[in-house]
């Protein structure tokens, strides 16, 4: 995964400037159907309610999601591909945290269940 402009900027005030940044112990997973960006606002899934998930403590600078997020019926015959991570549940509004690709796509149909399983990793490489 990689990180959002928006976080790109916070850790470096947070790291040179000495600006207060709390972080979230809930973030929110958007679904997309090609690259969403560093700002994570193209290619969004016509499903648009972000799913909560959470992470555990970091080591060796990875943290790994613990909770699975699922949709349930999606909106839309599609194929997701791509996720991004918020700091709000949305489906607007908040600031994006994480975009990555999914280690495969997949197609769903309108009416079908898709998670995004626990033991995803994130890492700053």
């Amino acid at each position: 995964m990689s990180i959002s402009n928006f976080l790109e900027n916070t850790l470096l005030d947070l790291t040179f400037n000495a600006t207060a940044y709390a972080g979230q112990s809930t973030m929110y997973v958007k679904l997309h159907t090609a690259d969403p960006g560093e700002d994570c606002t193209s290619n969004a899934a016509g499903n648009t309610v972000r799913q909560p998930i959470t992470v555990g403590a970091a080591a060796l600078g990875v943290v790994t999601t613990d909770l699975a997020a699922t949709w349930v019926s999606v909106s839309t015959t599609e194929t997701y591909s791509h996720v991004s991570i918020w700091d709000t549940v949305g489906p607007a509004g908040g600031n994006p945290l994480w975009y990555g690709a999914m280690t495969a796509p997949k197609a769903v149909t309108a009416g079908d269940t898709f998670t995004f399983a626990t033991g995803q990793t994130i890492s700053l490489d």
